[in-house]
């Protein structure tokens, strides 16, 4: 089977499509709108994905451009902002210019990574995309922002989770390459949710246990006030409202969603199955402790990175982060008996910790062209850490 390219889009498909549903008339065609550009643009994203991206050769590079609430096919419009450039008199503009940029910092300070693909890739952002548009999404080449319906849903670009989820489907295209159908589809979307969780948090300076673990609370208008797409806390209870019915992701395997691997299954439920994979994320950084990015956030970084491949199912992928977390932080360590113990809560039971060793062949990625050298340095330097924590911790107790 074809790897198929994800259309990446933060609103998932049956939000939208119960949303058809809706008796206000304007909602109705706000939310057809929204389900046909995202289908047209669907069409055109395995092209782009297989176009070079452009790069830099240096830091930071974003550019901002206006659609002016067209739909030009492809995604483009008139450029409004450049790195450096003054801010804008249009919010849309500064937030998403600003989003980028935390998203790019947080790759480069916390994960060494420089940019999407690891070699200084620009970002590019289009916003004002369509009339109404209900949604943003990472074509593979750039970020494309609607204004939403202003009803139910504001503008995408003021959610930094929701900015940052939709780059990381970039890191994953240009590292893993999930596929984006079933088990995979799954994993997929749900690396996007936590990496997006994950530089809010950092850019608030949250640890993991005042952190609100919610994806997209602030694209809602205040009439959906404490509401959000997806909770990596609590699947399942991110969203009960007339409007779009119930959350249906489940959190643990039992409730896993067998859905048919077709557009209107959501390809197997990418958008809903990842909610286990997400609560298995929030468990592990609760039971790590501390800030989610550092510990939890590095082994699933790791794992993605270096130890997953195109087709990894939940199991692949649980097993993976047992035995990197033991790599870095030591057999039996807070950290890996955390993860460990995050994946059998929710339905996967990984028994025994071996070597992770990679299925696939990654592209050079972590920056300045020093490639796996500067990885293993990490590496090297983190379980270090590790050992002179124990040592330490030793000392005191004896």
């Amino acid at each position: 089977m074809c790897a198929r390219q994800s259309m990446n889009c933060i609103v998932p498909p049956h939000i939208l499509r119960k949303l058809l549903e809706s008796k206000d008339r304007q909602l109705r065609a706000a939310a057809l709108r929204s389900l046909l550009i995202s289908g047209q643009i669907r069409a055109q994203r395995t092209i782009l994905a297989g176009l070079p991206a452009a790069t830099s050769g240096g830091g930071r590079r974003r550019t901002i451009y206006d659609a002016r609430n067209g739909e030009p096919d492809p995604p483009t419009g008139v450029r409004v902002r450049g790195e450096g450039d003054p801010p804008s008199k249009d919010s849309a503009v500064n937030e998403a210019y600003d989003g980028l940029g935390s998203t790019y910092d947080f790759y480069k300070t916390v994960l060494c990574r420089n940019s999407l693909d690891g070699r200084g890739m620009r970002l590019d952002a289009i916003v004002h995309y369509g009339e109404g548009f209900d949604n943003a999404f990472w074509d593979g080449q750039r970020m494309v922002f609607g204004d939403g319906d202003q009803e139910l849903f504001t503008g995408f670009t003021g959610a930094l989770e929701v900015i940052a989820h939709e780059l990381t489907h970039g890191v994953t295209e240009f590292t893993a390459g999930l596929e984006y159908h079933n088990q995979p589809g799954a994993l997929n979307e749900s690396v996007s949710d936590v990496f997006g969780s994950l530089v809010k948090q950092w850019k608030l300076g949250q640890d993991a246990a005042s952190a609100d673990w919610l994806i997209g609370e602030s694209i809602f208008t205040p009439g959906l006030k404490g509401d959000a797409l997806r909770s990596l806390k609590a699947p399942g209870d991110a969203y009960d409202n007339p409007m779009f019915g119930k959350d249906p992701q489940p959190r643990h395997m039992d409730d896993y969603q067998s859905l048919p691997d077709t557009r209107e299954g959501d390809w197997g439920g990418v958008h809903i199955n990842s909610g286990i994979p997400n609560h298995a994320f929030y468990l592990a950084a609760i039971g790590i402790g501390g800030n989610a990015w550092e510990a939890a956030g590095r082994i699933w970084y790791e794992t993605l990175t270096r130890h997953c491949g195109p087709e990894a199912q939940f199991q692949t992928f649980a097993d993976a982060t047992v035995a990197v977390a033991g790599r870095l932080y030591g057999s039996s360590s807070l950290q890996q008996s955390a993860v460990r113990d995050a994946w059998r809560t929710v339905g996967i039971a990984v028994e025994v910790a071996v070597s992770p060793s990679p299925r696939f062949t990654p592209a050079p990625s972590p920056y300045n062209g020093h490639g796996d050298s500067l990885e293993q340095l990490q590496d090297h330097v983190a379980a270090l850490a590790a050992k002179v924590d124990r040592l330490e911790k030793s000392l005191v107790i004896a």
